[in-house]
């Protein structure tokens, strides 16, 4: 797909009938597709004017701190044009008006795109911090990302993947862990217990036709009290039971404090002190570390991460072949960054 060059081009396209999904693809992207129509009218402008081959300078800047993510989409997106990407690295921290992405290069080989890589890098920056807030909370133990059921399937990849890179240990979507390099992370859903119609059998057949890598961490909140069906399975598994799940929904109080305690202390009674406690639903930072306190083990983390804010993210030109220049309310010229890394 050529890229959008002008308003033609934008007049030309026509939207495909039989599209199925609302999502742009890759080729859309890096057409420009996605971006506001302001920038081609821009280009158009300063075409005309014989202005868009300026050198410039861009600064990205946020509003508030967090943790950067989304460079490596920015990356691909203009690996293609000739300018130059200076950028704080994924996973490193920023405070509110950071320079957190510096590039240089004539405004007609990037200007279309700001639209598209503020996008990128609010969104990813935006779930990446909330999974640090999340690690923070979990301190050593282990929490994954349970969040793609949250949002689109578009970008439920992006969105786990920035939890990784923000802290988690793993995600649950195929695609996220694969684009990390990993396998993915997950046992079964309560619908395999309501299908078979006992905790217990499910159980025993996920030992017996799993692979041995996939742990065996069966969720114990199905049909009976969760302490009970704890204590069915893990004597139906013995030692190959490496945790049970808590999943308790809100209707039944959700899981608490007392509850994670109870069935700590009833499994360690049986000798089952080896069996960990692995907890989801509706986890924040702040209930992390309360179950955690109460003896939970590690957690699944979804809505939280999935549901941040984006952070907003404000590309401003700074310098103009060689002049340093700002829109009134702002400082003229470069905001250093020690932080920065040539990326491209």
């Amino acid at each position: 797909m050529e890229e959008i060059k002008n308003l033609e081009d934008v007049k030309k396209f026509k939207v495909d009938s039989r599209r199925t999904f609302f999502s742009a693809n890759h080729d859309e992207i890096k057409a420009g597709l996605t971006t506001d129509i302001y920038f081609i009218k821009t280009m158009e402008i300063l075409r005309h004017m014989g202005l868009s081959g300026k050198n410039v300078v861009a600064e990205v800047f946020p509003r508030k701190s967090g943790i950067m993510c989304g460079v490596e989409e920015v990356l691909n997106l203009l690996k293609d044009k000739n300018i130059e990407i200076y950028s704080l690295p994924e996973g490193e921290s920023f405070e509110p008006k950071d320079t957190v992405m510096r590039i240089k290069g004539a405004y007609e080989e990037f200007g279309m795109f700001e639209t598209v890589l503020l996008g990128m890098l609010a969104h990813s920056s935006a779930w990446a911090t909330a999974s640090r807030q999340c690690r923070e909370a979990a301190g050593d133990k282990v929490y994954i990302c349970f969040g793609a059921r949250h949002v689109h399937p578009a970008v439920a990849p992006v969105m786990e993947r920035a939890a990784v890179i923000g802290g988690a240990n793993n995600a649950s979507c195929i695609l996220a862990a694969k684009l990390l390099g990993r396998e993915p992370s997950g046992t079964i859903p309560h619908a395999a217990m309501l299908v078979a119609g006992d905790t217990v059998s499910v159980a025993r057949i996920y030992d017996e036709i799993m692979p041995p890598d996939s742990p065996r961490i069966i969720l114990v909140d199905t049909f009976r009290d969760e302490a009970e069906e704890a204590m069915a399975v893990a004597e139906a598994l013995g030692r190959t039971l490496e945790g049970v799940r808590l999943d308790t929904p809100s209707e039944r109080g959700g899981v608490t404090p007392e509850l994670v305690n109870e069935v700590r202390k009833r499994l360690d009674q049986k000798g089952y002190n080896y069996v960990k406690i692995f907890v989801s639903g509706g986890l924040s930072p702040d209930r992390i570390r309360e179950l955690s306190a109460a003896g939970a083990d590690a957690f699944g983390v979804g809505s939280y991460i999935s549901g941040a804010s984006p952070i907003d993210m404000t590309l401003d030109l700074k310098m103009v072949d060689g002049t340093p220049i700002a829109k009134r309310g702002r400082i003229p010229g470069l905001i250093d960054n020690p932080k920065l890394r040539k990326m491209k």
